[in-house]
């Protein structure tokens, strides 16, 4: 086991930032925290580095319990999004530092920079000072800081959100492939979804200071245990509705019904939440189990080659997100369908079914 977290929890006065928590991040692994701005991410990642002490509980790091280890002392290396760079000294000084500090030869020294500017493309900013780099070329400059360190464990707090569109895309592709032979852990923070998908590996999803599942990151979005973890893994969010169940069939606003199939034939008559992402409430009707619902549009959003809907449908709002150019007026009502082969359904304690 790599970092292991027993009933730890983190209070700053009154307040209870992290709720008792239990878990085991996998060891040589990407790790992924997922959840938005202050639902205890960055607290975690803290509390793992030895940076932040817990209120109460243990944190085990490869066997040894280091909870009152100081940060020094622990192969650990960290990035924040807002990047830290030494100002007075060089790209090249800024990356070799913490080999400096253990006295490393030179030689090494010197090959370990070169291979991690060459991933992170600033090998020709070496002899420049961070004043001189662009904001993106400071944040590469402290991830490699942190990557040519070689720790056990790599604790990454959002540090592509300042990178270009194109690096960004680049380095979510390779930084699974950069720590896959390393055998040091990694635990990744961030507030998106699909970067969760792209990074693969585990997922933990977060919401106000509770880890609500964690697992194999295509097992948690595909089958959420619950729909809080649901709610955290969507973006755009998840559309839930109130239906009963009556006899053979589901019902939603008792205008709209569909035919319970296959396990959910068997479930009692009585109330569930529907759940379904936003690309499976569609302006067509993609399978024979679509179901047509009518919505009056609130505001259409255009990306690219995709359109974002947000309706009202009875008393609820949805989104719905359609491949190509729609445009809708305000108040226009609008025919879509949901895919309820690919809706979830909660029990009343809104764990999944």
């Amino acid at each position: 086991m790599a970092i292991e977290l027993k009933q730890v929890i983190k209070r700053v006065g009154a307040d209870t930032h992290i709720h008792r928590t239990d878990i085991k991040l996998e060891e040589g692994r990407f790790n992924i925290l997922l959840g938005t701005t202050l639902s205890g991410k960055t607290t975690l990642l803290r509390l793992m580095a030895g940076l932040e002490r817990p209120s109460s509980g243990e944190i085990w790091f490869q066997g040894r319990n280091v909870t009152g280890v100081a940060v020094q002392q622990r192969r650990v290396a960290m990035v924040y999004q807002q990047f830290i760079n030494y100002p007075n000294l060089t790209v090249y000084e800024n990356i070799a530092s913490p080999l400096n500090v253990v006295r490393m030869p030179a030689a090494e020294i010197a090959q370990r920079v070169r291979k991690v500017a060459e991933l992170l493309q600033i090998e020709p900013l070496l002899q420049r000072m961070p004043s001189e780099l662009s904001g993106g070329q400071q944040q590469r400059t402290a991830l490699a800081r942190a990557l040519v360190k070689e720790s056990s464990l790599v604790l990454l707090d959002e540090p592509l959100a300042n990178l270009d569109y194109k690096l960004r895309e680049e380095l979510r592709e390779e930084l699974p492939k950069l720590f896959r032979d390393s055998g040091a852990t990694v635990v990744y923070a961030t507030t998106e979804p699909a970067e969760a998908l792209l990074l693969g590996g585990y997922t933990a999803t977060l919401h106000q200071g509770r880890i609500t599942q964690y697992g194999p990151t295509a097992s948690v979005y595909r089958a959420p245990d619950d729909l809080l973890s649901a709610q955290v893994f969507s973006d755009p969010p998840i559309n839930t509705a109130a239906i009963r169940k009556r006899g053979a069939r589901f019902h939603y606003n008792d205008r709209v019904s569909w035919l319970a199939q296959g396990k959910y034939a068997a479930l009692p008559d009585g109330s569930y939440t529907l759940a379904f992402r936003p690309h499976h409430i569609t302006l067509a009707a993609n399978n024979r189990d679509s179901v047509s619902v009518t919505g009056k549009v609130v505001v259409t959003e255009i990306s690219g080659s995709e359109s974002v809907v947000h309706m009202r449908v009875g008393s609820d709002t949805w989104v719905s997100l359609s491949h190509g150019i729609h445009q809708f007026a305000r108040d226009q009502d609008v025919e879509l369908f949901v895919q309820t082969d690919n809706c979830f359904y909660f029990d009343e304690q809104q764990r999944l079914i």
